[in-house]
């Protein structure tokens, strides 16, 4: 009875296998080194202007950059009479003379307010904002009218921190403010956007009675670089085909077999097609329409593969461990335990992004990082995704370990077996141990990507800095691993349709085909390996 490709792909064969994949994987990492960076951020000082309509009620009612009357905030004095509701910090984004393209997908904006000293100061200042967004569109040699987009009164914190003992003259010095998120967009349908920001003051609803002398605003706009769009959309392009047709043809040669699948034969498939959706372009789809869910729609993409990944990796691990003392050792029930501990850290994350990107829908400018508990909550949530995530690599790692010292005790036996036994045994136990060692190798640079890319998320958020960027060659190198992987993975335990005498041509050594010898009586086994523990007397 024939066992899996692995086991009966010859050496030439298997090398010339692995060596496609190789360079796959290299080709996608090389893709990213040339490809630009993911994400590129831009400062804009936004304008002060005067709005002589303050209270008026037309949702169409813009202030733009070219205001009539412009606004002094270090000249202003109460005798101006100017009151904080007609004040309108104003930013026409992007820069002047460029455009957005859908290609850049999606926009964060970050506010940084700078301060000047005032005694009175708290050092932790509660801002009440008062956002309007409009939309504009290129028409031929002109613009559409502004229209509305969104509107949102907001509450966001700075902390703010001043060191007197570096400076003699503190009158006029600028405090050290945190920035705070002010909105995100899941899409860049449209080409110009303009933002009208107000500071209402009021002190029986205590809003902004704790601000005291604004210098200037900025917006930090942050979006995804179109180049680098191009260039994933183009990946996505290339391996989508590639891994639904590879899962054809692996069910294919499975349902040609006279058993039902094996468990681990579901798994693969469940992995390829979780891979295969999360491969299918449909950010093409914003080219066209408007999409701002689409954001959401990637995140929960993205954790059904984590999910159906860390899941795979278990159930690899455990139907290798070369344990028979249980008659289900193909049903789901083993893993219950391991695999419930994985549903519901999915079900976490998921719950927290719909926290947050599922109100961003309705309200761009919402955000869960806005009051000290919402960021306190949000970076728990991000520590505990990275300790579980360390967690569950150690704990792969050991179940692994066992299934190398299983390995190693049955191996011990290899030498008082027939030569045609023995040459079988070996050559699986080769390919398998280097398998093996190939999914730690791919587990621990997920688990390090996974880790990475929440930090980076959420930094934006809670750090000023924003110093840690992840490079194109990281996002591609890792999205190339899953894709060379997973078909990897599905080519190897496909089934093998060869019939091979018991004794194996060892005429070349490269030639050497390693089949299921035709005495091992475990037709429900995809594997030769689980067999040769199993048996229960050995030549």
């Amino acid at each position: 009875m024939p066992g899996t490709i692995l086991e009966n792909l010859s050496g030439r064969k298997l090398t010339v296998l692995v060596t496609v994949l190789l360079l796959s994987q290299l080709g996608c990492f090389l893709v990213g080194l040339i490809a630009p960076k993911p994400a590129t951020s831009q400062g804009l000082l936004a304008s002060t202007c005067l709005d002589t309509s303050p209270n008026s009620s037309d949702v169409d009612h813009w202030i733009t950059p070219k205001c009539d009357r412009k606004i002094d905030l270090e000249k202003l004095q109460p005798s101006d009479g100017v009151k904080p509701e007609q004040i309108v910090f104003v930013v026409e984004m992007p820069l002047f003379g460029l455009d957005f393209s859908r290609w850049q997908q999606n926009l964060v904006g970050i506010l940084q307010v700078d301060l000047l000293y005032d005694n009175a100061l708290e050092f932790i200042v509660e801002l009440t904002i008062d956002a309007r967004l409009a939309y504009s569109d290129k028409i031929k040699h002109t613009r559409t009218p502004w229209k509305y987009y969104a509107h949102s009164k907001e509450k966001r914190y700075m902390d703010c921190s001043l060191d007197p003992t570096q400076v003699k003259d503190l009158e006029g010095y600028p405090y050290n403010c945190s920035m705070v998120p002010l909105f995100e967009l899941g899409s860049l349908y449209h080409d110009f956007y303009l933002l009208n920001i107000r500071l209402p003051y009021n002190e029986k609803l205590m809003e902004n009675v704790d601000l005291r002398r604004i210098q200037d605003i900025y917006l930090h706009m942050i979006h995804m670089n179109g180049g680098f769009t191009r260039v994933w959309m183009s990946l996505k392009t290339f391996f989508f085909p590639i891994i639904v047709g590879i899962m054809v043809w692996f069910w294919r040669r499975v349902h040609m077999l006279s058993r039902t699948p094996a468990l681990l034969e579901y798994m693969l498939l469940a992995l390829g097609g979780t891979l295969a959706f999360l491969d299918l372009p449909l950010e093409y789809l914003t080219l066209w329409f408007d999409m701002p869910y689409m954001l959401l729609v990637s995140d929960i993409r993205q954790g059904i593969f984590y999910a159906t990944l860390l899941s795979f990796w278990l159930v690899f691990a455990g139907e290798h461990m070369l344990i028979q003392d249980h008659g289900e050792k193909n049903s789901i029930k083993l893993y219950w335990k391991h695999l419930s501990t994985i549903v519901i850290g999915c079900l976490s994350l998921l719950i927290f992004d719909l926290c947050e990107r599922g109100v961003q829908l309705v309200n761009p400018f919402y955000s869960i990082w806005v009051t000290p508990v919402g960021t306190n909550l949000a970076l728990s949530f991000i520590i505990l995704a990275g300790i579980s995530a360390s967690m569950y690599f150690l704990f792969l790692c050991y179940m692994i370990w066992r299934v190398f010292k299983n390995i190693s005790i049955k191996r011990s036996v290899l030498p008082s077996m027939s030569q045609a036994r023995r040459l079988h045994y070996e050559g699986i136990i080769y390919r398998f141990v280097f398998l093996m060692l190939a999914t730690v190798v791919c587990a621990a640079i997920t688990v390090i990507s996974f880790i990475l890319s929440q930090v980076a998320e959420g930094q934006n958020k809670w750090d000023e800095n924003m110093e840690l960027e992840l490079s194109s060659a990281l996002h591609t190198g890792v999205y190339g691993m899953w894709n060379v992987y997973i078909c990897a993975m599905l080519m190897l335990y496909a089934p093998s349709h060869k019939q091979w005498p018991a004794e194996p041509v060892c005429s070349d050594g490269d030639e050497v085909e390693f089949s299921r010898l035709p005495t091992d009586p475990s037709p429900n086994e995809i594997s030769s390996l689980t067999s040769f523990a199993s048996k229960a007397s050995i030549e």
